[in-house]
Formats: structure tokens, sequence, C-alpha cells
């Protein structure tokens, strides 16, 4: 009997400490993820105004994160831009060829319109050439007024960004999207490096709009909620979703568990909770599109 007993406290000693090894009581699943470990990046950003709104988000993330020195290193801000413009800014008003100059950038983040971008390419070279370990970053964007229009001239009479599928919307986008991946890999083989990555963001708004369609999204009823006009400026949750990709390409760590940040404060329909709900999609959606796109270096386990 003594024997016996033994023999079955040894068998459930054994299998509590299994089990302790493969889930570790420590862990709640609502802890904040921890970024002690991450070491903060000087990022300089340059593009038009489906961009430049999302550094000083990209800031708040990284505060509430709890990442020490991560730095707003500045802004080239230019409506409507392709990223030639940015480059064209003469020598003494171009903060961005100064900061990289002195190799005081860790990461660039660029936001084109439309490919092939000679500016893209001359970020590059003179980045990597004061800072070998630079990394260039490339916005996908969700397409103004919902066209592919690779001369960025057409402007419909009227847009309802409710009106297509999003079966139709992904076909509109696809080629665009294949032009983005086409030249970022180019510019890699002409580096021998690996130095530019895609921000996906482009396929991001799409997850969200699908999600929404599906009455998935807290918060929001309808696709045109994401946006201000018809062009597709953003409004404050697809503000925040454009910089959870940013955040997620930058530092390579899921944003899944961080805080509402400073964008979405504000409670929707007077519910703080719904923006909590929301915020956690959007997160996971950034996640979700960063990891899965080849070209972001980003996988997925972080």
């Amino acid at each position: 009997m003594r024997t016996s007993c033994f023999r079955r406290a040894i068998l459930w000693a054994s299998a509590s400490l299994l089990l302790a090894a493969v889930v570790p009581v420590s862990v709640r699943a609502d802890e904040p993820p921890s970024f002690a470990d991450v070491k903060g990046q000087r990022v300089f950003s340059a593009g038009h105004s489906f961009h430049y709104f999302m550094p000083p988000i990209l800031t708040d993330l990284a505060t509430k994160a709890g990442i020490k020195d991560h730095t707003f290193a500045g802004l080239s801000a230019i409506g409507g831009s392709r990223t030639i413009q940015h480059w064209d800014v003469a020598d003494d008003k171009n903060k961005a060829k100064t900061l990289l100059r002195m190799g005081a950038v860790d990461v660039l983040t660029l936001a084109p319109i439309h490919l092939p971008d000679p500016g893209i390419e001359n970020f590059v070279k003179l980045a990597r050439e004061h800072n070998p370990e630079v990394r260039v970053t490339v916005q996908e964007f969700w397409l103004p007024f919902d066209i592919y229009d690779v001369t960025f001239k057409e402007r419909p009479k009227t847009v309802d960004h409710d009106a297509l599928s999003i079966e139709e919307l992904r076909k509109r986008h696809a080629p665009y999207f294949e032009s983005m991946d086409g030249h970022v890999r180019e510019l890699n083989m002409k580096s021998g490096k690996t130095a530019v990555y895609v921000v996906p963001v482009g396929q991001a708004v799409l997850a969200l709009r699908e999600k929404i369609v599906a009455g998935e999204a807290p918060g929001l009823k309808k696709q045109s909620d994401l946006f201000t006009d018809p062009i597709g400026h953003a409004t404050a949750p697809l503000q925040a979703l454009v910089a959870y990709c940013h955040f997620a390409s930058i530092y390579g760590r899921s944003p899944v568990g961080l805080p509402v940040p400073q964008v979405l404060a504000k409670p929707i329909d007077g519910d703080a909770a719904i923006n909590k709900k929301l915020n956690r999609l959007l997160q996971d959606i950034a996640w979700d599109a960063v990891t899965s796109h080849p070209l972001s270096g980003v996988k997925a386990g972080r």
C-alpha cells in the first residue's frame, strides 16, 4: 500500500513538473508584452499624407512598450509626393540627407506613390554609404480613390468606399503590390545585401476592410469609417493600424498586448471598451500582415 502511494506521488509530481514546463504558471494572457531587451532605433521618415502622420504614433507605441532610446529623428512631409521629391529638396534644407551623412539614422521609412521611384535608390545608396547597417523600409499604401492609376492623375467624380467587394479591391491592389515587391527585390540585388524592406500596410488595410464587411471590427460599421474623404486619407483607427505595421516591421516584435495608443484614446460611441477591442484587432492584423510578407524581414514567433 505504501509502495503504491509512493509511486502515485512520484507520477503526480512528474506530471506536474511536465505541465509546468509546457504552461508556465507565471504567464497571464492579459499581461503586456515585454520589450526590455529591445534596442531603440533612430527613425527618420519621408513621405506623403498616407504616411507622415505615422511617426508620432510610432513614438507613442514605443513609449508605451517601454523601449528606451527610441528616437524620432525627423520627418520630411510633402503631400502627394514621390520619394524623389524628398531627395530633391535643397541640401541646406534636407534634414534627411544631413542625418544620413552623419550616420545618425538606424531606420529610414519611405512612402512612395507608384513605382519605380529613383528617390528610393538614391536614399538607399546614401544611407548605406554612411551606415552599412541602416534599414530602409518602403510603405505600401491603400489605393487612392480605390483605383490603380500609375499616373496619379485620375480623379473619379464619385467614390463609394463601401461599394466594392473585398475580392475586387484585392484584384485592383494586386498589380500595385507586385510592382512594390519587384522594385524592392531589384534594389536589394543592386545593393548586394538586404537593406530594403516592405511594410505591408496596404495588405493590412484590406484585411481590416474584410473584417468590417464581416461585422467583426468593433466600432467600425462600414469601410468608409476608415477614411475622411474620397481619396482615402486615414481616420484614427487606420492611422493606428499603419503605425502598428511600422512598429512590427521596425522592432520585429508583436505589438499584441500594448495599451490603447493616444490616437485611439477618444471612446468610440462613448465606450472605451470598444477601443480596447478594436485596438487588439488592429494589433493582430498588423502582426499577421507583417509576418506573412516575404519582404518584411520579420517572422512570427516573437
